[in-house]
């Protein structure tokens, strides 16, 4: 199961992939593209020793500054970061409405976020902000995940028939071991009972599990919403680079948390 390390891993070489894909796929690229091969087959000498290779080696120019600009800039980075969580951890792929929203106003939070810190001032308080965003993408992954959990759980149809059934199963199997005489047949009737108590455990630690995943994914979301409005100081000019740290650390904190959430509830739900 992925940990905290390889949920930042995955989303910089995506986030990577993906902005070397707008840098070569951009418009401006793909103009420059058709203009060398235009004036290579109109124009190819167009002074005296001009050769018409010098286009390929202008246009080759052009593209690795178009390249270089794309890859550093932080706006461009931030939109296609944005972009790109939206499509890996589509809030639409859950069906259940209420988990759906929460992942929404989360990425909505980290979008609002990320503007905040572009209209900031250039200097080192900017750069640690922007770190912090960094951070926000896997707390981002993490949460969806987390739903994603909740989600399968909540629309599991054989797991919503054990809960019933189980416990049932349990009273009958108890009421016919202090009736049953034969030793052979109370042998078979205590295994089995022991199994479906084992089963019920499981199940109980389940949902006792889903539960607590429930109330942090909403807790998460009032955090972030929280990490948004100490954000908004910044337009006040009233953050320091020693608070904007205690925030960074603060989303670090939830990251890791959100991880050891997720990886207990595959723990627990693959041993149901």
């Amino acid at each position: 199961m992925p940990g905290q390390s390889d949920v930042k891993d995955e989303l910089v070489a995506r986030t990577w992939g993906t902005m070397l894909s707008y840098a070569f796929f951009r418009i401006e690229s793909a103009l420059t593209i058709a203009l060398i091969l235009i004036l290579i087959f109109l124009l190819p000498s167009p002074f005296i020793g001009w050769k018409w290779w010098y286009w390929l080696i202008l246009g080759l120019v052009a593209e690795i500054l178009i390249v270089y600009t794309s890859l550093t800039d932080p706006e461009t980075g931030q939109r296609l970061v944005i972009d790109m969580l939206k499509e890996k951890y589509d809030p639409g792929r859950l069906r259940n409405l209420k988990y759906r929203k929460r992942l929404e106003k989360a990425i909505d939070y980290h979008e609002r976020m990320g503007d905040l810190i572009r209209s900031t001032t250039e200097g080192v308080l900017k750069d640690r902000l922007q770190g912090m965003i960094n951070g926000m993408d896997a707390w981002i992954a993490n949460m969806y995940r987390l739903s994603e959990r909740l989600d399968i759980y909540e629309s599991d149809r054989v797991l919503a028939r054990d809960m019933e059934t189980v416990p049932e199963a349990i009273q009958l199997l108890e009421k016919r071991l202090s009736v049953e005489s034969n030793p052979i047949i109370r042998a078979q009737v205590e295994e089995t009972l022991a199994s479906k108590h084992a089963q019920w455990e499981s199940l109980q630690k389940l949902k006792a599990m889903m539960e607590k995943a429930d109330l942090q994914s909403e807790e998460t979301l009032s955090d972030l919403g929280n990490v948004y409005s100490q954000l908004r100081q910044i337009e006040a000019r009233d953050m320091d680079s020693g608070r904007a740290q205690r925030i960074a650390d603060d989303i670090n904190d939830q990251v890791a948390m959100l991880q050891d959430i997720v990886n207990s509830m595959d723990e627990v739900y693959s041993a149901k």
